[in-house]
């Protein structure tokens, strides 16, 4: 049986092989590397891409902490456990062009100290402009990677996704979705489950590479940036009043500055904006919403 340590690993030699990826796509920039250490124990890498050709501002963090078990992660959990270990990979990517989306991946293991295992993760796009060919590869390579490990794991990690990454105040979903796992210790032992999120890791690349390629010399005016900004400031809303992750790092003394490097350079809230119907703003927006069919629509 796989052990946290190769566990730890193998996430890390997967963000060396992304950020070496992601700089070749780019051509410009290159990472910065900030290693820091968790006073309560372990630590990691959070590695920043910013003002490149391609990606605007992006984070590809890597984080191996330990230690006695917070009061909040007990809360959160019910186990009195009193030793944890959380190792994982987390990326957001920001573009500059506004025909290119937002990119979200984390994959991540929890163990205690009294037995309790499991992983969590996901991948999900949040296009500023929904291209519905890009929508459907995205999905499909997605149920292709699910599909590889447990025929029901796409269906049930869909409607997850969907149900997570909404916007309550806002009646909308983030994106268009993606899949979404959590407490995943069953459907397969500890190495089946670890070879599905890694795989899920490993689709990050030449999903979004194929996506960017397609769409990062797409012209755009001042009124795409604009409307750009504006699906920014959507996103951080998520991020900072919804996600679990963001309000559980703050609430367990995480690392700051690894928490909100998802967060982008520049977003914008107009009052009561709404897009000029038929617009292909208006055409977006009316996207966002659950249970849409990706592969299979037309």
């Amino acid at each position: 049986m796989i052990s946290k340590e190769e566990i730890s690993d193998k996430y890390q030699e997967l963000q060396r092989a992304i950020c070496l990826s992601l700089e070749n796509e780019d051509g410009v920039a290159r990472f910065k590397e900030d290693r820091w250490e968790r006073p309560e124990g372990g630590g990691g890498i959070s590695r920043i891409i910013e003002d490149g050709k391609l990606i605007e501002k992006g984070g590809v963090n890597f984080s191996s902490v330990y230690g006695a078990t917070p009061d909040k992660i007990k809360q959160s959990f019910g186990y009195d456990a009193t030793e944890f270990y959380a190792t994982g990979l987390s990326i957001v990517l920001h573009p500059n062009n506004p025909f290119v989306p937002i990119i979200h991946m984390n994959i991540r293991y929890f163990e205690m100290n009294d037995g309790n295992w499991w992983f969590g993760g996901g991948i999900d796009l949040t296009p500023h402009y929904i291209d519905r060919s890009d929508a459907s590869f995205f999905h499909s390579s997605l149920k292709e990677v699910c599909d590889q490990h447990h025929e029901s794991f796409y269906i049930r990690f869909k409607k997850w996704a969907d149900d997570y990454f909404f916007i309550k105040h806002r009646k909308e979903t983030r994106g268009i979705g993606g899949i979404f796992f959590d407490r995943l210790n069953r459907d397969g032992g500890k190495d089946a489950l670890f070879n599905f999120s890694l795989d899920v890791g490993k689709s990050f690349i030449p999903m979004y590479t194929k996506i960017s390629r397609k769409n990062k010399a797409v012209p755009f005016t001042e009124k795409e940036r604009k409307w750009q900004l504006i699906r920014r400031g959507r996103y951080a809303e998520f991020n900072l009043v919804l996600d679990r992750g963001t309000k559980f790092g703050l609430e367990t003394n995480g690392r700051i500055e690894s928490i909100l490097m998802s967060l982008p350079p520049l977003a914008s809230w107009k009052y009561n904006h709404s897009p000029e119907k038929n617009s292909p703003e208006y055409e977006t927006i009316k996207l966002l919403r659950k249970d849409i069919d990706w592969i299979n629509m037309h």
